[in-house]
Parts: structure tokens; sequence; C-alpha cells
């Protein structure tokens, strides 16, 4: 049996033991805070534009769908960037469109993207689109923007559909939730008359996919915003008759007082396999960023892609369209200040 001084021994030892564990566990804590405040001060807590911590530099751009026309384009900034930009580099993400690019860009989990410049604004002013109503992306600032995005209406060729209001009704794929081509097919079935209940069925489709219903015959028509010859479009039209359904006349007229984004485009014949030219509405692809990215940094991206233009018109024939001339049209958002610079030094405003 253990003495009483044996047990006041063990007794200091355990409470020496206790006191030992708790100070550590104070200090494991206390410089766990430390290391959670120092990251917090050392990335967010960056003020819009100021100059980013020196050393590598990773950035991520929301590129859209693989088979869209945004993910080559993204592709190519991301190779001139890897090229020309010293310690920078630029992942491109494989996401939804440009709803989902936009919040993502909210968010902080894109440092930029590719959107459609109506979108842009809806999501820059928190209006337009219920993802965004009351919920704006005010860290959004524009790039420059690209090349016209027509809105596609195509159809099977044996559907009798010619125009929008032939929808009604009619089995119709709107674009892929979250996406620009959903709120232009919304759009355009508003100044038709039409609600999404007036259709025989509604496929919110990725684009690849809207193709493969409108060859099965799944879907008698779907919507499209991409640029001219997207590639989705071009296969499709060789192993199923379709055509481009016109969004004209009385129809743009009312889409362009509906939106100042919209402009009349056209489609030329031999762009798709056996379809004619088609008269449709356009708005356009833009790059955009967080306004949180740093001034040099941002200029120094500007500097690359447009000494470099060459690189985003080998990636796709869309890439033809991006021009310094052209690259403020139809800006509808801020500029971020990096940018702003670089097109100041252009003599551009």
């Amino acid at each position: 049996m253990p003495s009483l001084s044996q047990s006041q021994d063990d007794s200091r030892r355990h409470c020496m033991k206790r006191s030992f564990i708790t100070m550590r566990t104070v200090l494991v804590v206390m410089l766990a805070l430390a290391f959670v405040a120092g990251t917090a001060f050392a990335g967010g807590g960056r003020e819009e534009g100021e100059a980013a911590p020196s050393g590598p530099v990773r950035l991520n751009m929301g590129g859209g769908w693989v088979t869209g026309v945004y993910f080559p384009m993204a592709g190519a900034m991301s190779r001139i960037v890897h090229t020309q930009m010293d310690n920078v580099s630029l992942t491109v993400e494989s996401s939804g469109a440009s709803v989902v690019n936009s919040n993502l860009i909210r968010s902080g989990d894109l440092d930029m993207a590719i959107v459609q410049n109506d979108v842009a604004y809806y999501a820059y002013n928190g209006t337009g689109v219920a993802a965004f109503d009351g919920n704006a992306v005010s860290n959004m600032r524009g790039l420059f923007t690209m090349y016209p995005e027509p809105v596609q209406l195509i159809a099977r060729a044996d559907s009798g559909i010619s125009s929008p209001s032939d929808l009604a009704g009619r089995r119709v794929a709107i674009g892929p939730l979250g996406s620009g081509a959903e709120v232009n097919a919304i759009e355009v079935l508003q100044v038709a008359g039409l609600t999404e209940g007036d259709l025989a069925g509604v496929e919110r489709l990725a684009a690849s996919e809207a193709a493969d219903f409108l060859r099965d015959g799944r879907v008698d028509a779907a919507f499209f915003t991409v640029a001219i010859g997207g590639a989705v479009i071009a296969d499709l039209a060789v192993s199923q008759d379709i055509v481009v359904v016109p969004i004209t006349g009385e129809y743009a007229e009312a889409l362009m007082d509906l939106r100042p984004f919209y402009a009349t485009a056209a489609i030329p014949e031999g762009t798709y396999n056996n379809v004619p030219e088609s008269e449709t509405v356009a708005v356009l692809a833009m790059v955009v960023a967080d306004a949180n990215l740093s001034d040099d940094l941002v200029y120094d991206f500007m500097s690359a892609v447009f000494g470099n233009l060459d690189t985003l018109s080998s990636a796709h024939a869309a890439g033809r369209m991006v021009t310094l001339d052209t690259a403020l049209d139809g800006m509808p958002i801020p500029l971020h200040a990096g940018a702003e610079r670089f097109f100041s030094e252009q003599g551009m405003q």
C-alpha cells in the first residue's frame, strides 16, 4: 500500500502533467489563431486593387463548358500567361456558364471569368436575373469584351418552327440552369408572348446534350448563345437537317427595347451545313475579374493578352474577332483599375 508521501508525490506529478498539457493546448490554440489572423490580413484583407504579395501568383479563370467557345478562349489566355508573365499561373476551370461564373467571382472561388455582357450587367447591379436579385456581385470588374454571341434558336428542319411564336406547344431546350443562354431564351419567349408554361416541355441542358436531344427528336428546338460557327451546332448540322430560326423584326426590336445589350447579327450562309443566312440578335462575350486583384497584375495580364492576340486566333475562329479597337464595345460595368490604366495608355476611354 503506497505511503502518504508517495501519494502526495504522485498527486503533484499528475497536477504538473495536467498543467503542462493545458499550457501546451493553450499554446497550440494561440498559434492557430495567430495563423488564421495573419492569413486574413495577408489575403482577404487587401483593399481593392492593392498590390499583391510577392512570390508565385496562382489565378483561376472560369471558362464555361468544355464543348463551348469560352473554354478554348480561356485556355489560350492561360497559355499566354504561362509564356509571358513571370511567376504567374492561370488555371482554367470548366464551369457552368455566365451566371455560375459570376457567382463564383462573388464568392472568391474565381479570380477571372468569361461571361456574357448582359449577365455581367445583371450581376454587378443585382437585378434582371433571379440569381442576382438583391445579391449583387459588387466585386466584379470588366477587363475587355471579345466577340459577338448570337442567340441561335436551332430547330429540326421537319419541325415547322419558323419564328419564336411557333415554340408554343413544343419541346424546347433553353440552356443549362444558371447560363446566359437560359436568360436569353426566357427573354425571347417573353417578347413572343410565351412563358415556360406554354411549352410542351422544357429541358435545361448543356449545349452538347441539347444537340443530342435535337438529333434524337427528344426536343423540337434548342437555344444556344454561342459564337458564330460554334462546333456543337456545326457538328449537329452534319448529322441532322436543321434551321436557324430568325429572331428579327418585331422580336428583335422588342428585345433591344427590353435590354440595351442586344444588337442585330447575321449568321452567314454556309456557316452550318445546308443552312441559309439567318438574322438574329446577339450579346457579347467578355472577360471579368475580381476587383481585389492587384492593379499591376491586371495591367500585366492585359498587356500580355493584347500583345499575343494570335494565340486567341489560333485557339478558335471566334478569337479572330478579339481586337484592341473593339475591346471596350458594349462594356456594361466599371473597368478594373489595371485595365483602365492599360486602355488609357492606348488612348482609349
